[in-house]
């Protein structure tokens, strides 16, 4: 079972709009509301392809009761420990016309530190069940940028491995506390180890460097080139098809899912980047955020590339 982590619960709200015009009305020409926060995109995903997987986290108010529910529809378990206030609402908006997205991101329920030990010991015994977990998104108000250090610390004393996917201090804090893994785009690489990463000789350095200081896996997203992963079985740069994209928010989240899944099966890295990159794809042509369709991932698995650029030994 893989376990996932979302302290900043939302309701995801996509609207789909002929074009977008600043300081006027807008008239939505249809919406959709999906249970959110990049880790419930990952246990969505998870779920489509069959795996078994829990979400877990934060929720509060009619908010996250809409939130629970709703995922249920998706085929995903959850254990989510409640908490006063209500889970916020994350706005996508789609212009036709322009084909850009816009995302209005509200900053969610202010938490205690009793709820945060509350959900801790919940935590403790989620962790004890699970294969891999996966913490990933922002913290909500009330929690510091060390909130994801005593998950990763709980979870390395019951052997778990933990995929970390956040930014700025809460991933830099994280790193501390030596995660499994870790899938930075490369603002995100920038941010942590001060280098360009205009080039991917340099975005190979910055990834090594962060994998040197004790995180087997640092797959770093690319965007449309795909992905690059530093571990310890070498270095593998993941290149994917052009594809007609529908709605690339929640890509990463689904890259992030192939990766666990991936290691959850102790697949070989190469088999694992290939199906993961596969998936991310897959989401980009599905209109759903957290959404995949199993026929399009097995379309895609032929036409996605992984290149060793060195061995273990060198890395």
């Amino acid at each position: 079972m893989i376990l996932t982590v979302t302290l900043n619960a939302a309701i995801d709200k996509r609207y789909v709009l002929d074009r977008l015009v600043e300081g006027n009305v807008n008239r939505v020409r249809e919406c959709t509301y999906t249970p959110g926060g990049k880790c419930l995109n990952v246990a969505r995903v998870i779920a489509a392809v069959g795996e078994p997987v829990i979400a877990t986290g934060l929720i509060g108010g009619h908010a996250g009761a809409y939130i629970e529910e709703a995922l249920q529809k998706f085929g995903v378990e959850s254990r989510f420990c409640h908490v006063g206030g209500e889970s916020r609402s994350c706005v996508n908006i789609w212009d036709t016309e322009g084909e850009c997205q816009t995302e209005i991101l509200e900053p969610g329920v202010a938490v205690t530190q009793q709820d945060f030990r509350k959900f801790l010991s919940m935590f403790s015994d989620l962790a004890s069940a699970a294969e891999v977990i996966v913490i990933s998104g922002s913290a909500p108000t009330g929690l510091d940028s060390k909130v994801y250090q005593p998950l990763i610390e709980t979870a390395n004393v019951h052997g778990k491995k933990v995929i970390l996917d956040t930014s700025g201090e809460l991933l830099k804090m994280g790193i501390e506390s030596r995660p499994y893994g870790i899938k930075p785009n490369l603002d995100e690489l920038r941010s942590l180890t001060g280098r360009d990463c205009s080039h991917l000789e340099d975005i190979v350095e910055a990834a090594c460097e962060i994998h040197k200081k004790g995180v087997e896996m640092v797959t770093v997203s690319l965007g449309e080139e795909g992905s690059l992963t530093v571990c310890s079985q070498g270095i593998f740069k993941a290149s994917v098809p052009k594809i007609q994209a529908v709605n690339t928010v929640g890509c990463g989240d689904s890259l992030t899912a192939g990766l666990a899944m991936g290691i959850r099966e102790d697949l070989d890295w190469e088999t694992v980047l290939r199906r993961a990159s596969a998936i991310s794809a897959a989401s980009a042509m599905t209109e759903g955020t957290g959404e995949v369709s199993v026929k399009d991932i097995k379309t895609l698995l032929p036409q996605i590339t992984v290149n060793r650029i060195c061995d273990r030994k060198e890395v």
